[in-house]
């Protein structure tokens, strides 16, 4: 029923054993050294039967940083801790990307370490609220980059994506949507830069070009991906021209022969996203964003996808990919532990088996 999904898949330098995608998600569970703990090593060994998983976001550096609890890696302690997930992944035959995410503007200097900046394209706050410690808050104005930082912040990703494969992760994937850095980049609404990296579209395509390709460099194009929704307005970002934007980019980037592009389709939009890609970037496409397994399949089939992300399903289906298989009925995710502290709502959903001997008991 589900050929397409169960057939294997090299992206680049990743031999996948299916094509079922578990999407980066961020869970808010990290110690508050920006480690990571057995916990997480749990959650992802549980669910290596996906082809590949995207980690949740990890900040390279603490600048970087934007939400409470979430993970770094950019020294050694964090290194050999997230070398345990990619063992716990890789002893049952998954495979596992490091996604990098920045968070640039978006942030709160009560989630960051003490003397962290926030920075960003230029000095205009992100017109939403984050959550912190003491509950949300408005984010505060960045601090705009100047032209002579930028290479050192791409040094920092370099230097993120080096440790990544030192911990054993099989490739890295850019975080390049949600309102982040690169994206804040991208935007002509969070950037109003007068210099190189500013202004015209090819300036402000410019860091992530740059970024993007430092990477290849760094870890191998075969191991790079990037993560885009051209017209997302998460993070108060907003572009004039989201299509002519996203679509230089992919033509950008074709050149640089990424393992793949990871795209979210966003109807509200207005943009064909999935479409966009197809028409300017020439290379393997991940998609994602609610598709149900037929529908993901069938899209596959017909429309030359390489494979399909999956996020909330995986929450409560920890087996996801052997119930896809076998046609067994989804668990529902408990919204409210998402981000909670602790076990719950992350590593206690049980596989259709485990439920099946709780029922016999």
């Amino acid at each position: 029923m589900f050929d397409a999904l169960f057939t294997p898949l090299r992206l680049g330098d990743i031999e996948l054993q299916n094509r079922i995608v578990m999407a980066p998600m961020t869970r808010s569970r990290a110690n508050p050294d920006d480690s990571v703990s057995a916990l997480h090593v749990e959650y992802y060994a549980q669910r290596a039967t996906a082809g590949l998983i995207i980690s949740e976001g990890i900040h390279p550096s603490p600048t970087g940083k934007g939400y409470t609890l979430s993970p770094g890696l950019y020294n050694n302690q964090q290194q050999i801790l997230w070398r345990a997930v990619t063992d716990a992944v890789h002893e049952k035959g998954g495979r596992i990307v490091a996604q990098i995410m920045h968070c640039g503007r978006v942030g709160h200097p009560d989630n960051k370490a003490p003397g962290s900046e926030l920075i960003g394209p230029s000095a205009i706050p992100c017109q939403a609220e984050i959550f912190t410690p003491k509950g949300m808050q408005s984010m505060p104005t960045p601090r705009a980059i100047e032209s002579a930082e930028i290479p050192g912040i791409i040094s920092e990703y370099c230097e993120a994506a080096k440790r990544a494969m030192a911990a054993g992760f099989d490739g890295i994937e850019l975080h390049c949507t949600s309102g982040y850095l690169p994206a804040q980049f991208l935007s002509t609404g969070s950037n109003q830069r007068t210099d190189n990296y500013g202004g015209s579209l090819e300036n402000r395509l410019r860091f992530v070009v740059e970024l993007t390709q430092a990477l290849c460099d760094t870890v191998g194009p075969g191991r790079v991906g990037v993560r885009v929704c051209p017209g997302n307005p998460f993070n108060d970002l907003q572009d004039e021209d989201a299509s002519e934007t996203f679509a230089a980019l992919f033509r950008a980037l074709t050149p640089m022969s990424l393992a793949y592009l990871h795209v979210i389709r966003m109807a509200s939009t207005g943009i064909d996203n999935i479409a966009l890609a197809q028409q300017h970037f020439k290379g393997a496409l991940i998609v994602n964003d609610s598709y149900s397994p037929e529908e993901a399949n069938q899209l596959l089939v017909d429309q030359g996808a390489a494979a399909v992300s999956f996020g909330r399903p995986f929450i409560a289906n920890p087996d996801f990919v052997g119930r896809v298989a076998s046609a067994a009925p989804l668990s529902k995710m408990n919204g409210k532990t998402l981000y909670t502290p602790g076990a719950e709502g992350y590593i206690d959903y049980p596989t259709v088996e485990q439920a099946s001997l709780l029922e016999d008991q």
